[in-house]
């Protein structure tokens, strides 16, 4: 099916860059000749070598297109693609530490309108480029000229081609929804006051290409006030929001606002932040999640569907294992959505032990498939067995000898490990995602009951695997040692997940991650000598150990951009503990409101300190310990954070009552009583020094 290019609404110069062939490198014509998002004339006269990008949306551009090497400096706020692990922070995105930006030398600092006044010191010291799209037209048009300031231009464009091969996808299956069955949407801002982005905020533009209706209040801005008589006048029948704290948005409860179409029906919606915020590389990508969310039932209907279910592409892989005789990733168009699957064809049947399915016979195929966040809803409307069922046939594969996973874990980012002793050799294959489910066993709690209900099809419709392992060997196991091998890579994962500090999704202020709750293992039994042990004590127990820790630690970095030396902000964030509303509630329990944002401020920059970091990172790990009953006297944390407070304020300091949490409104948003001394020392620091 062609893609009609008034579809792909971008300038003339994109169009051309996306149709030339990729032997065109106009990146090698210097001096380059640009003008920036402020109307400022720049000239290049070679590729930058130290950049520091002050702007999420730009760093993720330069990761992707292969530019990352010379990012020297980012902002915490940039977590996304993985490589922005191990990257120099140099603060936060509204407020980053220019000493330590010019510390690292660059020769060119990307910055957002905002940074205007701040970067003014910078200017005439190095070249200064302001790129802020307001526009998904300007978003593609950035990504371009990117590729040429860096002689990425192919990796540039396939990006681009592929997000606007998305967005004609949704803009054909939108085509079909009658015009007086369009949703009006809207993009939630703020906590207690509602705010929108302006009429000239690229969130519209996302808004309008999910075929929605976005709101006009007549004003323009990156964000905007609402007030009630706007709200009601609109009455959005979608509303969504990034993050996924539906508890903060107070204002959706108080008379008046609640009373709208989104809020009665429970319509509202949470999306990650790299993706409602930025127009970077994602944009098709989360226009087909926002569109798939507004209107899940028409696109269930095979009416609705544009393109034909197929294969559309296959790509080799290397998995050195005597029996498997081919390994790939296979991509698909299942319901209009780009599925991945990685596919192992074995050379002779043979049993497999299966979380999701049991044991199996005479399996010939083994596979992990990935469905997309856009086809989420519509495969689990089918249920396991129709999923399975209609998966396979798209994919030619025979259900009595395939034994698959089903997982929302990208393909693109799985780990493939292999660890050996002397002849034995064990392969994991691994994909793992741990931001939206992780969960503590014997903590969190499990809110499916089967015998409560006689609705016996919630047990077909259960979530896809989120960490999802196949375990090869080039040893024939037992049947005993299959099955113990489920309990060693079950064991190894939660070990992975622990050293790793993942937080419970669930709890996350108190616990770390034991798995995801949706987790599955595929044990093979393999082919040569005969293994009969699995356990800890024998070798073959400690490969497949070692080779699911590994596993799940790389595929958990791929996915989430997640490693074990990450920011302190990162943790944070990862606790759901805002520094902003920290600063809220010191400021409003010192009766000194208006300094919440100066002293958040000033706390980015402490943490910018590796020996504040590590003091917060150290309270965080004796925190756990505290949760756990394994640090039963805190007398000496006492002292060490008056110690750390009184060194910050340079005169004694005396903590006479922590920061309990920065909004009493349940259990849940309370800080662990050795966390909330920890940071109640670095603002009581701050606060008396001032």
């Amino acid at each position: 099916m062609g893609i009609p290019l008034k579809i792909l609404k971008c300038n003339t110069l994109l169009l051309i860059l996306i149709l030339l062939p990729s032997s065109t490198a106009w990146g090698t014509d210097f001096p380059l000749r640009f003008k920036d998002s402020g109307e400022k004339e720049i000239t290049l006269n070679a590729p930058p070598q130290r950049v520091i990008s002050l702007v999420p949306s730009v760093t993720e551009m330069l990761l992707r297109i292969g530019a990352g090497n010379t990012v020297k400096g980012i902002t915490y706020h940039s977590v996304l693609p993985s490589e922005a692990a191990g990257k120099e922070i140099i603060g936060g995105f509204f407020k980053p530490n220019l000493a330590k930006v010019a510390k690292l030398k660059p020769d060119l600092i990307f910055y957002a309108d905002l940074h205007k006044e701040l970067i003014q010191p910078l200017a005439g010291k190095t070249t200064l480029v302001r790129l802020s799209p307001s526009s998904l037209e300007q978003s593609f048009a950035q990504l371009e000229l990117l590729g040429r300031m860096f002689n990425c231009e192919d990796r540039a464009a396939q990006i681009i081609a592929e997000e606007q091969r998305q967005l004609a996808v949704i803009a054909e299956k939108t085509a079909k929804i009658p015009v007086d069955k369009r949703q009006r949407v809207m993009r939630l801002m703020g906590r207690d006051t509602l705010m929108t982005p302006g009429n000239d905020s690229f969130q519209n533009d996302y808004i309008r290409a999910a075929g929605g209706i976005a709101p006009d209040f007549d004003k323009n801005g990156n964000i905007i006030s609402v007030n009630l008589e706007e709200w009601q006048k609109f009455n959005p029948q979608v509303l969504y929001a990034c993050g996924g704290d539906r508890k903060a948005l107070t204002i959706l409860d108080q008379p008046g606002w609640k009373e709208v179409d989104a809020v009665r029906n429970h319509r509202v919606f949470f999306f990650h932040c790299d993706l409602t915020c930025r127009a970077a590389t994602h944009q098709g990508y989360f226009v087909s999640w926002l569109a798939a969310r507004i209107y899940g039932d028409a696109f269930s209907a095979p009416e609705h569907f544009v393109l034909p279910e197929q294969v559309v592409n296959r790509k080799p892989i290397q998995v050195e294992v005597p029996y498997v005789d081919k390994a790939k990733i296979v991509e698909s168009d299942i319901k209009d959505f780009r599925n991945k699957t990685v596919i192992l064809h074995l050379n002779k049947p043979m049993r497999v032990v299966s979380t999701l399915e049991g044991q199996r016979e005479s399996i010939t195929a083994v596979a992990n498939h990935y469905f997309p966040p856009p086809s989420w809803g519509l495969g689990h409307q089918q249920g396991l067995v129709a999923l399975n069922e209609s998966t396979r046939k798209v994919l030619g594969l025979n259900a009595d000898s395939t034994a698959m996973l089903f997982t929302g874990a990208d393909m693109d980012n799985l780990a493939v490990i292999k660890k050996s002793y002397q002849d034995m050799e064990v392969t994991a294959l691994v994909t793992a995602g741990v931001m939206g489910n992780a969960m503590r066993m014997s903590v969190d709690e499990g809110r499916f009951y089967e015998p409560d209900s006689m609705d016996k099809e919630k047990i077909k419709k259960q979530k896809p695997g989120t960490i999802n392992i196949l375990l090869l060997s080039n040893m024939q196991l037992s049947a005993r040692a299959m099955t113990r091998a489920l309990i060693t890579a079950t064991e190894a994962k939660s070990a992975a997940l622990q050293d790793m500090d993942i937080r419970s999704s669930v709890s996350p202020r108190n616990n770390q991650a034991t798995g995801t709750g949706t987790d599955n293992v595929i044990v093979l039994e393999g082919a040569g000598l005969p293994i009969d042990a699995s356990g800890g004590h024998s070798k073959m127990g400690e490969l497949i150990a070692r080779a699911v820790y590994a596993g799940v630690q790389q595929a958990v970095h791929l996915q989430n951009g997640v490693v074990t030396e990450r920011s302190v902000f990162q943790r944070l964030k990862e606790r759901k503990i805002d520094l902003g509303a920290l600063s809220r509630h010191f400021t409003e329990k010192a009766g000194t409101k208006g300094a919440a944002e100066a002293l958040r401020h000033q706390v980015e920059q402490l943490l910018l300190n590796p020996k504040y970091a590590g003091f917060l990172t150290s309270i965080m790990t004796i925190s756990d310990d505290y949760t756990k009953g394994l640090v039963p006297d805190t007398r000496a944390i006492d002292l060490w954070c008056e110690a750390v407070a009184s060194e910050i304020a340079e005169k004694p300091v005396e903590l006479i009552e922590p920061m309990n949490s920065e909004a009493k409104k349940n259990e849940e948003e309370t800080l662990p009583p050795v966390l909330a001394k920890g940071l109640t020392a670095l603002f009581r620091g701050i606060a008396a020094k001032k």
